[in-house]
């Protein structure tokens, strides 16, 4: 075995089953992970220095390929069913031996960082990928170590192998497909293969943070976060993918914390991360001037984004592999990003939601049982024509706004939620980034000027004094008035031509809310029940 690279772990892979592998390049440099990206054909340098990849057929997550190894420190807590579903032990163990296997003479990278900027709460981490670009976006979105002497003695707490081309048999290994992603809390141990999908590390990590965290009393979330003049004026952004979190923390009034995962302890937020991984599908370069300028910076990775062969030059209005295009870049990139990646507890906290149903305010203010009930139905909608099948809106629940990533039971987090809210007097609103005047294909989405300026009101606490209408059918506070923004846009029914054609819409939203949130009403208080909407 040869090791190559200026920092090299005296904790060698051989601590994870690997022997006999070619060279283990550690801890490279983006430079020098673009050198071995270009020498292995893995990508192309397009104009201003980013590098373009493909992910091949999986240009996005492969949740029906992912399971939790039944083990016996964690069976008794992971909330199990069509989310986080069971794998053997055995089978796992198998797998692993068999990748093992695989990764004899062959060469590959790691990454020795951290999971979380708080100290008290970070988790150091190893990547090891096939892929010298995988390596590359390990190094964007963790926390880097900077200290040579530390690197040298890295002693990871959780670890990601990851080998693209190495595929599973089904029916052999006991897996759903030749892709899978397998997490093993006891053995603190990932094993991914058979999918070039980045995103798949990165989430493997967050899921891990999800489990270990709320043991300490640290609430793991599923969001954006930034704050304004000072860290005093910290908020959240929940939503799920689509929803505008990326794009609405990225203000230039205020500064980011982080873009997509983060903790909540007694002495206030932290992110998870050291970097941004943002859908770049048709970036508006004046709506969102900031992610858009990421997409010319040196050491960005691009997925699947179309580019011209002879001026390198990419365009990123072009979604022929996928609608799913994003950009992996370290947020030092963002001019006012916070490097510490901290905030105090948030004054405000805004549930995004892109409701393709046109029936949700553009803003409301949520009670603390409204918000916990809301936390846990996680809503938005899918669009017609985003994936085969899907001819009309479709609901889409995803408990605490990330179901895929939450190891345990949704109320575990509820529950935490409640009491950092009542504790710290945090300030709850629901925003509908989606349509108005009619559903998706009659009405229009909601411009994101108004969205913008409804948030910034909310944040600088104009809204704190506003005169508010209850909205009928899910409870909702609605204020009057928001300056900037038409009265009429307020209200959704008095967008729609039809209030009848309204009232019926809002009626199926009701339905759909009230049969998703059976499934907990069993974990949770009466008044979380009666905070949700009620059937007309």
């Amino acid at each position: 075995m040869q090791s190559f690279g200026p920092f090299v772990s005296s904790y060698g892979v051989e601590n994870h089953g690997i022997s006999n592998p070619g060279t283990v390049y550690w801890n490279l440099s983006t430079s020098m992970l673009y050198e071995q990206i270009i020498r292995r054909r893995e990508g192309n340098i397009v104009h201003l220095g980013p590098i373009v990849v493909s992910t091949g057929d999986h240009t996005g997550r492969s949740p029906n390929d992912k399971f939790i190894v039944k083990e016996e420190t964690s069976e008794n807590e992971i909330w199990w069913g069509k989310v986080n579903r069971p794998f053997p032990q055995e089978k796992f163990d198998g797998l692993h031996h068999k990748m093992m296997a695989y990764i004899q003479n062959r060469d590959i990278f790691v990454f020795d960082g951290y999971a979380g900027a708080d100290p008290h709460y970070r988790m150091p981490v190893r990547i090891i990928t096939e892929y010298a670009w995988h390596n590359l976006f390990a190094r964007n979105m963790f926390i880097r170590e900077l200290d040579k002497e530390k690197l040298q003695s890295h002693v990871p707490e959780f670890t990601v192998i990851d080998m693209p081309r190495f595929k599973a048999e089904p029916s052999v290994d006991g897996t759903n497909s030749q892709t899978f992603i397998l997490v093993d809390f006891g053995q603190r141990l990932v094993l991914i293969g058979g999918t070039e999908y980045a995103g798949e590390i990165k989430k493997s990590i967050f899921s891990a943070m999800n489990y270990y965290l709320p043991k300490k009393g640290v609430m793991s979330m599923h969001c954006s976060a930034n704050y304004g003049a000072d860290r005093d004026d910290t908020a959240l952004f929940f939503g799920l993918s689509g929803t505008g979190k990326t794009t609405l923390s990225a203000d230039p009034s205020r500064t980011l914390i982080g873009d997509d995962e983060h903790g909540w302890s007694d002495d206030g937020v932290f992110n998870f991360e050291g970097g941004c991984y943002a859908k770049v599908i048709r970036l508006d370069p004046q709506g969102e001037p900031e992610i858009y300028q990421t997409t010319r910076r040196f050491g960005t990775i691009l997925e699947n984004v179309i580019f011209d062969n002879e001026t390198r030059r990419v365009d990123l209005d072009d979604g022929t592999h996928t609608e799913n295009t994003r950009s992996s870049y370290p947020i030092t990139h963002i001019d006012n990003a916070d490097p510490e990646g901290y905030g105090h507890h948030p004054r405000n906290i805004m549930f995004l939601t892109a409701d393709a149903f046109g029936v949700l305010p553009p803003i409301s203010k949520l009670t603390k049982e409204q918000a916990m009930y809301h936390f846990l139905s996680g809503y938005t909608a899918k669009v017609a024509g985003t994936e085969r099948g899907v001819t009309e809106p479709q609901p889409n629940f995803s408990a605490c706004f990330g179901a895929p990533f939450m190891p345990l039971h949704p109320g575990e987090y509820a529950k935490l939620l409640g009491e950092k809210i009542e504790k710290y007097g945090s300030t709850v609103w629901l925003v509908n980034t989606g349509w108005t005047g009619g559903p998706a294909g009659e009405g229009s989405r909601m411009k994101l000027a108004y969205t913008r300026r409804m948030v910034t009101a909310a944040l600088n606490g104009e809204l704190d004094d506003v005169e508010t209408v209850t909205e009928p059918n899910f409870g909702l506070s609605i204020p009057t008035k928001v300056e900037g923004v038409p009265p009429e846009v307020l209200n959704p029914r008095s967008t729609w031509k039809d209030g009848a054609a309204y009232d019926a819409q809002a009626k199926k939203l009701v339905g759909m809310f009230i049969n998703n949130f059976k499934q907990f009403e069993d974990g949770v208080t009466e008044d979380i029940k009666a905070a949700g909407p009620k059937p007309q």
